[in-house]
């Protein structure tokens, strides 16, 4: 793919599948022209792949000590409680057959599977405008109707608020499909399958700078990074259940998909003898694009001093002191607690360019519905306390857009320095690592650049490219100096086998020391972060969980 778009001497030869079967699978029919072409279409790959190879920039030092760091804790692994995942696995095929037979149920017959793109239209048809609005996608700038995960979640919560806008046996339904395209069940069997026969160890879950935009680490096979956070309350009497195939529902939930979601993490376990201490970053994005900014003073201060990021939103937004709010919170009055959830959904959607739709998109997950013009209104009194946020998104955007005009000179917003080399974008961060939007041009629309992550077409004539804007372009530097952070704890600390974004997992036999190293390095900035304030949440577990 990568060949096919950026030029004739990267092609690879789409004959190889062909050539192979034919040369390579018993009954043997090739030619000697089969055996001559075959030989040249192994040529033409490698020529593609060194052409490609030489094309990328080499990684710096830095970068090669962090990749060797990931690879450490890929060849370590992690253990995996392999006879709940085997058992996980039995309740999931009763699960399949009841929740097929409700949706046959419920729709009388028209869908037998939610899986089919029926069910889609079925939704469609029987929900109102404002459902509608949220399952209509723009994909390519072409309008299209989903019902993917994110849209259920919106979906579900709309059938609470207004059942004349999704009525409940639409939502069971919903429900249904959420349940069977949930990915635990394939999770556990994945487990199982990737786990050594001998330690029960899955490895190689890491995959150094997965993420394009920001060099983020992605997870292969046993995909930890979209691990549900829901976990049971008593994962030890959950597991002794499952594996001893007895009834879990409703001991432990509602369905059995989701006490199967609940033990996601739980099926991930230390060593005998050994206990996971695990630490989380709290707030780090909200931490860093303040910092980045250069302007963020006063937001920077209230971190340092440990006050509650979404209590100070609250506070600004409702005119109430800090304290008020925080003594009604801790005394559960509902409505400083709706204030405070309030301010976190500020805190969440807000950050990086988000207007209304953001607010609202984020206030669904979090249980904040509130009309549109008291939305705009949160959003408006979030920016009003946060002026360097907007004066950082102008900063950014005029950086790059600059050097987009003005090639091969730095432009410098904040802490981020852009430069175009005359065909790539690229951008430094604060440590120095440098990341590319690639074959990047501007136009009376502004900067755009092609998709890094996308599998085209065969019959594709472009590649797609994706519009950079100040909210983007804010998200990216603040995700990747983060990550930053994380980089620079993981060559710091020993024996870890997990690592989630925000969130280290070290496994060892002695807890205390081992709390008391990770709290110390990870509330240390490294010297290129001087001034970025920094605080973790940590536990001891003896299994993996939230």
């Amino acid at each position: 793919d990568v060949g096919r778009f950026a030029g004739a001497s990267m092609k690879k030869d789409h004959r190889g599948a062909q050539l192979v079967r034919k040369c390579c699978c018993p009954p043997f029919k090739h030619t000697a022209q089969d055996l001559a072409d075959l030989f040249e279409y192994c040529a033409q790959d490698v020529r593609a792949m060194r052409a490609i190879s030489k094309g990328m920039r080499q990684l710096s030092a830095q970068e090669l000590e962090d990749y060797f760091v990931n690879e450490r804790i890929n060849d370590r692994g992690v253990k995996i409680d392999r006879p709940l995942a085997m058992a996980a696995q039995d309740y999931a095929l009763q699960e399949l057959e009841a929740i097929e037979s409700e949706v046959k149920e419920i729709t009388e017959g028209e869908i037998t599977s939610v899986r089919s793109p029926r069910m889609r239209e079925w939704v469609w048809g029987r929900v109102g405008p404002e459902a509608r609005k949220l399952m209509t996608v723009y994909k390519n700038d072409e309008k299209k109707q989903s019902i993917d995960k994110t849209v259920r979640a919106a979906l579900l919560i709309l059938a609470e608020e207004n059942p004349d806008e999704v009525p409940a046996y639409v939502a069971d339904v919903i429900q249904c499909a959420d349940d069977l395209w949930a990915s635990s069940v394939a999770k556990f069997e994945r487990m199982a399958n990737l786990a050594d026969d001998e330690d029960h160890r899955v490895r190689g879950a890491f995959v150094f700078a997965g993420g394009s935009a920001t060099g983020r680490a992605s997870s292969y096979g046993l995909q930890v990074h979209n691990f549900t956070r829901k976990t049971a309350k008593d994962p030890q009497a959950a597991r002794h259940a499952i594996v001893r195939k007895h009834q879990i529902v409703p001991a432990f939930g509602k369905r059995v998909t989701d006490v199967l979601r609940g033990m996601l993490r739980p099926a991930i376990i230390p060593e005998p003898g050994r206990q996971f201490v695990v630490a989380d970053w709290s707030s780090i994005e909200g931490r860093v694009n303040p910092w980045l900014s250069g302007q963020g003073d006063e937001k920077l201060q209230a971190f340092a001093k440990g006050l509650d990021a979404y209590i100070v939103n609250a506070s600004a937004t409702f005119s109430r002191s800090y304290d008020d709010i925080l003594a009604g919170y801790e005394a559960e009055d509902a409505e400083s607690v709706a204030q405070r959830q309030i301010g976190k959904v500020q805190e969440l959607a807000c950050g990086f360019g988000g207007g209304i739709g953001a607010f609202a998109a984020m206030g669904r997950i979090y249980g904040v519905s509130l009309p549109e013009h008291e939305s705009k209104r949160m959003v408006n009194a979030w920016r009003r306390a946060n002026p360097w946020a907007v004066s950082f998104w102008h900063d950014l955007e005029r950086a790059y857009t600059r050097a987009m005009r003005y090639e091969k000179t730095e432009f410098t917003a904040g802490r981020i320095t852009y430069m175009f080399d005359g065909e790539h974008l690229w951008y430094m961060l604060p440590s120095g690592r440098i990341l590319c939007y690639p074959y990047a041009k501007i136009d009376s629309e502004g900067v755009s650049y092609a998709k890094a992550s996308w599998k085209p077409a065969a019959d594709a004539k472009e590649w797609p490219r994706a519009r950079l804007w100040p909210g983007l372009a804010c998200e990216n530097v603040t995700q990747a100096s983060a990550h930053d952070i994380l980089r620079y704890a993981l060559r710091e600390l020993d024996n870890v086998v997990l690592h989630i974004h925000d969130e280290i997992v070290v496994e060892t036999s002695d807890a205390q020391a081992t709390t008391e190293r990770m709290r110390q390095v990870m509330t240390t900035p490294p010297t290129w972060a001087d001034g970025l304030p920094l605080a973790i949440g940590i536990k001891t577990m003896e299994r993996y969980g939230k």
